[in-house]
């Protein structure tokens, strides 16, 4: 294990998050409000951290597979830590734990909130939280190779242990132009769809939030209604920006150097929009009688399920009303999730698709004993060792979502409140059913089970493997 490497790594981590505080401190004398000094307080702070930490670069600079993950994992519990101090330090989530539960769930980019009343907060502090969801979805650490001069093929470790999803490849040859690369098209998706909402009147602040929580696909609102109180027009918009960031980043880039063609042959992209059609059209034909037209059905039910298969968590409406057989939807759609490489969570369409392709080769063999088949993705052989890892997390996954489910029992609540909140916990989600639903909160939990949910959190986010990495003895040998 390089420990200094390790070392030097969250100190660049520190270094950042302070840089990144400067939009809530900017805020707060916009506005000329006091709870800016806990932003700058922590920020000055992280940075003296950070500079004590990076002052002497390693002379080992290798990071292999194990510190690429643990660096990760530990990367984004410093990143939550400091990122929770401000609610405290401001009194505006004078608990530790609770402010620590929304620090979490804003950079893993779940938006599930302990907070009944958000409008109650101040600008500074509710521009941070939607903020900490556009860090956390493409990635610190992505953002990090993108503008330190780091070198070397090693730190395609750090991208894998981060960016969701079954795999992760280069999109050129060198790690930090493909950083560049990714954080170029997050940008530019992030401002478009600002400059989209301006043009429905919204208001800038408002605009600039919401556009924070849609491409890290997050979900913390700024209302207390999430998106319910604005228009149609703007509900339009969030809703297709939902669903476009819920696709694989590598799309967008192939569509740019002109290989389109390439781009709309993806299993993945399609299967992710022939999920997002299907689901639209059931639910949008079981709730018309709850609204007072066809249309509106259908617009509340493509934002919900593009809000949910997304991960982000927005909601226009309490779907905890509507018909059962909508709310199953929904429930499956947050184990889904988006496209591998997007900002979504979940189990991602290419792990399904995967499996589904397993099953079908399989059934095959039964049929047809002797017979040879290789299992293909989009034309291309998909090799041994990516079925046995998409077999390996889908286990590890199940492990960790029962055991979960099992542990917050210990608040005694419903079922379907510890299922759908774990659900939408460990999918990044946010809001889940009955008491998590969508004009609920998780304050109802216990310390020992907002704990719980905040290592699922952190393990959606990741993949699972690093956060669980930490916890394995052999890691920390030498």
């Amino acid at each position: 294990m390089n420990f200094q490497m390790v070392r030097y790594i969250l100190g660049w981590v520190m270094n950042i998050e302070a840089a990144f505080m400067a939009v809530p401190c900017i805020t707060a004398l916009v506005y000329q409000e006091r709870s800016g000094y806990a932003f700058l307080l922590v920020m000055l702070c992280s940075a003296l951290a950070g500079f004590l930490l990076t002052r002497k670069k390693p002379h080992n600079t290798v990071i292999y597979a194990r510190e690429g993950f643990v660096t990760v994992a530990l990367s984004w519990i410093v990143m939550s830590f400091i990122g929770a101090m401000p609610f405290v330090i401001s009194g505006e989530i004078p608990r530790f734990v609770d402010a620590l539960f929304e620090s979490v769930s804003g950079f893993t980019t779940t938006g599930a909130s302990i907070l009944a009343d958000v409008e109650a907060l101040s600008r500074c502090t509710l521009i941070w939280r939607s903020f900490t969801h556009w860090i956390g979805g493409m990635g610190v650490l992505v953002f990090l190779l993108a503008v330190l001069p780091l070198a070397g093929g090693y730190y395609m470790y750090l991208m894998k242990a981060e960016s969701p999803g079954p795999s992760v490849s280069k999109l050129v040859p060198k790690v930090k132009r493909t950083a560049m690369i990714l954080y170029g098209i997050y940008i530019g998706l992030t401002i478009l769809q600002i400059i989209l909402m301006l043009l429905g009147d919204m208001p800038f602040f408002d605009a600039l939030a919401t556009a924070f929580g849609t491409a890290g696909t997050g979900g913390f609102g700024i209302k207390n209604d999430s998106i319910g109180g604005y228009s149609a027009y703007i509900q339009n918009v969030i809703t297709i920006f939902m669903i476009l960031f819920g696709v694989n980043f590598n799309v967008y880039y192939l569509i740019l150097a002109g290989k389109a063609r390439q781009a709309v042959k993806s299993q993945e992209v399609r299967g992710y929009f022939l999920i997002i059609l299907a689901a639209v059209t059931v639910i949008t034909l079981s709730v018309t009688d709850m609204y007072s037209s066809l249309w509106e059905s259908m617009r509340h039910a493509a934002f919900q399920v593009g809000s949910i298969i997304t991960t982000t968590g927005f909601s226009t409406t309490n779907f905890d009303l509507w018909p059962q057989n909508c709310k199953t939807i929904l429930i499956i759609l947050m184990f889904v999730g988006a496209c591998a490489g997007s900002t979504g969570g979940g189990i991602k369409v290419s792990r399904l698709v995967i499996l589904l392709k397993t099953v079908k080769k399989e059934l095959a063999h039964f049929i047809h004993p002797r017979s040879i088949k290789k299992i293909k993705m989009d034309g291309h052989p998909i090799e041994h060792e990516v079925v046995r890892s998409v077999n390996v997390f889908l286990i590890t996954y199940a492990v960790i979502f029962f055991g979960s489910v099992l542990l917050i029992t210990v608040d005694n609540l419903s079922f379907t409140t510890n299922f759908t909140a774990v659900a939408a916990t460990l999918n990044n989600i946010g809001p889940g059913l009955e008491m998590v639903g969508p004009t609920q909160n998780f304050g109802l939990f216990s310390d020992f089970s907002k704990v719980v949910l905040m290592f699922d959190m952190l393990a959606g986010r990741l993949e699972l493997f690093p956060m669980l990495l930490l916890l394995t003895p052999a890691t920390w040998r030498r």
